[in-house]
């Protein structure tokens, strides 16, 4: 069988992520949490609530009023003064111009994607030299995985002779370039394929191009546009800035691998008055704070949806709750596409299968940080909601099925990682050797590796366990693999 060669042929060369040079333990962006945690374990943010600046002008004191009597209260946290950055005044400047806080949402967002000075846009955050490590810069036989998952799902679709092969928040290009190198023998497979990548930073553009080998075509033609392909398996490439400007009416398979977590969220806190959205606001000493909106806000709609989906039992011990509405109409979005043009998503991520409460947070150089310390040199992400995830998708189309949650490590293992792992294996030096192992554990493990023997604060992790894995399909097209 095609697929059984595939798992099973060698690695030429091997690619070695994890070598024991590096100086700090492997840290994914979940590490903090614990899989088997209910969603009220969550971490909250370590901010104190100050009082509002009561000489701000007039306009602005009777634009809103902030009752704060209900917003958790932390221990006191304090930063020195520092030189403000651009992201910090523009993000001011916006408090300021519209008279009032903003939502954490917005803040999000405004801290990653910022044309200017976004975390995302103008560096390489990935990997040892950066600030958190994903799955596929651990070992190539992620990528691979996932190839074997599309292949199937293409087979599955009939192996229709061309479909659009997309990619949210590709990163460097690791996951697609490994699984393009993983299918590159197949090729009635890859030379259906169109590769589309909805990318909105330029430097990450950049290394996506390197790392797949792009070349572009001049044509001298002037009616026909440039062309860039990959060398890695002759497959065109595009970039897009959203899923929105990837053409429709061919069979599309969509891959979201840790971009669901980055989607600015809006925080929700239980009060007397009910549910009031949390906000950023400027305190007196012109640092940033949380407050609460003392009225519904545009979010409260999306809160709304959410607890219609959730069980009372559910609600009522839950004193936050995040809401990701870009999530909700990104999965409304994806599941008409595929609903209409045939094809399939597949999403992983770390999160819960249920209500997430107060779990946004903030990493630099893999070390967590305060989400209010010098925005935009920190990643920010918050658990993502698979439940709301299947909801807003059979919601927003009768003709697709959502199938999942199940753990990254239900999900490599039935695809075959372990035959893979084996077989790399047996091509090998001993120091590849041990980075496949340790690259493997922290794939599919769970916990501290057994087989670990140097220092311990290098200790691989293993996040087979808290990542999780869900399929969105075309109904017609059945239950895909490994979800049967």
């Amino acid at each position: 069988m095609q697929l059984r060669k595939l798992l099973l042929q060698p690695s030429s060369p091997l690619r070695v992520l994890l070598s024991s040079k590096y100086p700090f333990p492997l840290l994914q962006k979940c590490s903090r949490f614990s899989s088997s945690s209910s969603s009220e374990s969550q971490m909250p943010n370590s901010h104190s609530v100050e009082p509002l600046d009561d000489n701000r002008s007039e306009h602005a004191s009777t634009a809103i009023s902030i009752d704060r009597s209900g917003l958790y209260n932390p221990s006191e946290h304090s930063h020195e003064r520092k030189l403000e950055s651009e992201l910090v005044k523009h993000l001011k400047g916006i408090i300021k111009f519209r008279g009032g806080p903003i939502s954490v949402a917005e803040y999000m967002e405004e801290v990653l994607t910022n044309p200017k000075a976004g975390f995302y846009i103008n560096r390489d955050v990935f990997g040892a030299e950066g600030d958190f490590i994903t799955s596929p810069e651990v070992s190539q036989m992620f990528g691979e995985m996932v190839g074997v998952w599309a292949m199937c799902l293409w087979e599955q679709m009939g192996q229709p002779n061309r479909v659009n092969l997309v990619e949210l928040g590709p990163g460097r290009g690791t996951l697609m370039a490994d699984l393009l190198r993983g299918a590159s023998k197949f090729k009635n497979f890859t030379e259906s394929l169109h590769i589309h990548l909805v990318e909105c930073s330029p430097t990450l553009q950049k290394l996506q191009h390197y790392n797949l080998k792009c070349m572009d075509e001049n044509n001298a033609n002037d009616n026909v546009k440039e062309r860039t392909i990959s060398s890695l398996a002759g497959t065109p490439v595009s970039w897009h800035a959203a899923l929105e400007q990837v053409p429709s009416g061919f069979p599309t398979i969509i891959v979201a691998h840790e971009f669901y977590d980055a989607l600015p969220v809006h925080q929700f806190q239980k009060t007397t008055r009910g549910w009031c959205e949390k906000l950023v606001d400027i305190a007196e000493d012109s640092s940033f704070r949380f407050v609460l909106s003392p009225q519904p806000t545009p979010a409260t709609l999306f809160l709304l949806q959410r607890c219609k989906w959730a069980a009372d039992k559910e609600l009522e011990k839950l004193e936050h709750i995040e809401v990701c509405a870009k999530a909700m109409e990104l999965t409304g979005a994806m599941a008409k596409r595929i609903g209409s043009d045939g094809g399939g998503a597949l999403i992983i991520d770390y999160g819960l299968n249920g209500v997430v409460t107060d779990s946004l947070q903030a990493i630099r150089k893999h070390k967590f940080v305060d989400l209010f310390d010098n925005p935009g040199s920190a990643d920010l992400s918050a658990y993502v909601d698979f439940a709301s995830i299947r909801h807003s998708a059979e919601e927003a189309s009768e003709r697709v099925s959502v199938h999942g949650p199940m753990t990254q490590s239900q999900f490599l293992g039935s695809l075959g990682i372990n035959f893979r792992v084996e077989s790399l294996l047996q091509n090998c030096t001993e120091e590849q050797a041990e980075s496949l192992r340790t690259g493997y554990w922290s794939l599919v493990g769970e916990g501290e590796a057994p087989f670990w023997e140097g220092p311990d604060e290098q200790a691989p992790i293993g996040m087979g366990t808290r990542y999780l894995a869900m399929a969105i399909v075309n109904k017609n097209q059945g239950v895909p693999v490994p979800f049967e």
